[in-house]
């Protein structure tokens, strides 16, 4: 942690002014709070948590849409992280249905060949996951597979925020996954500082250093503290198959409105595996009614311990919204860590 000293009192010596950075990945999080990183940050150095859930930022009328699924006597597989997310009629875990949790697709293509009933695959995730799904597709599963497409791409929801104002962001630290598997080409048009970080505290102290001299410099570029995984052109080929399946189609975020082309639909040619249109399900639009702020934490407006029902009402035990179910929910994360916040 020698090197994590060296960068943290660098960060003391030249942060003159109040920054903002977001990130945009549970993981990051996770690694923030396990090893009490804000506390060694200056205090006008603000590291805010964005949209880096998968399983958090799936809305409600999805999560309805998998319900639906059980009902029409599906064998829903489906990551563990999304079994308990709430929809408007509870969850796949209280569903009363064949619900199974998989490691990935592939092993939900294999329960596909091994029974006669429809198997329909919750697809959840960002680019890092899309092509693997993608690959196993272009296999050609059989007739009575399907998935559910809720996957979604990380720089829309990032024009958004630049565009609504709402956390006065001075820049990005971008999710060293998703870019190891398709570059950070597409975040180069954003005008505001951005670096790939990994995982360690030294890369993520080190991604927050590159942050704050971009912004003292007056620079607003993209840079790569990520050089051992992640590449400008990222995975050539699972970038290719993720396009020769999907398509770019409008999307609801939880806690977001719809955002252009923001999430991804299956091709024409792949619609024989699209479980929405084989089924005839609607997304359907859900207001919220809670009092779980779940949807501002996902904006970077406020954390975790600003709900009333953190640690109380909405626990791992008994989540209330999806940020305290999934591993990489910024509310699960916080409660497993909190003592370590800074």
């Amino acid at each position: 942690m020698a090197l994590g000293k060296e960068i943290s009192e660098k960060l003391r010596e030249i942060v003159d002014r109040d920054l903002t950075f977001m990130h945009i990945c549970g993981t990051h999080e996770a690694a923030i709070s396990r090893t009490g990183l804000r506390s060694v940050l200056p205090s006008r150095l603000k590291i805010v948590m964005g949209p880096g859930c998968p399983v958090c930022i799936t809305p409600q009328g999805e999560i309805d849409a998998a319900l639906d699924l059980v009902k029409k006597g599906c064998i829903v597989a489906t990551y563990g992280d999304l079994l308990r997310v709430p929809g408007t009629r509870g969850s796949l875990e209280s569903s009363g249905g064949d619900v199974r949790v998989v490691q990935g697709v592939h092993k939900a293509v294999e329960i596909a060949r091994s029974t006669k009933k429809e198997v329909a695959f919750i697809s959840v995730g960002f680019e890092t996951t899309a092509p693997t799904v993608a690959a196993t597709l272009l296999t050609h599963p059989p007739e009575n597979f399907s998935i559910l497409s809720c996957h979604r791409l990380v720089p829309p929801a990032m024009k958004w925020l630049l565009e609504q104002g709402e956390a006065r962001l001075h820049g990005f630290l971008l999710p060293g996954h998703v870019c190891t598997v398709v570059g950070y080409q597409d975040y180069e048009h954003f005008p505001v500082p951005q670096v790939v970080a990994g995982f360690e505290p030294e890369d993520i102290l080190l991604g927050l250093l590159m942050l704050v001299e971009q912004v003292l410099n007056g620079e607003a570029k993209v840079e790569n503290a990520y050089p051992r995984a992640v590449t400008r052109e990222g995975n050539i080929k699972a970038r290719r198959l993720m396009y020769e399946v999907f398509t770019p189609v409008d999307a609801e975020w939880r806690g977001f409105p719809v955002i252009p082309e923001s999430g991804l639909g299956l091709r024409p040619e792949f619609e024989e595996y699209d479980a929405q249109k084989k089924f005839d399900l609607t997304f359907r639009h859900v207001e919220k009614h809670s009092a779980c702020i779940c949807d501002k934490v996902l904006r970077g407006i406020a954390e975790p311990t600003d709900c009333r029902l953190f640690g109380k009402a909405c626990t791992p035990r008994t989540p209330i919204g999806p940020c305290m179910v999934s591993h990489e929910g910024a509310c699960k994360i916080w409660h497993m860590y909190r003592v370590k916040q800074g």
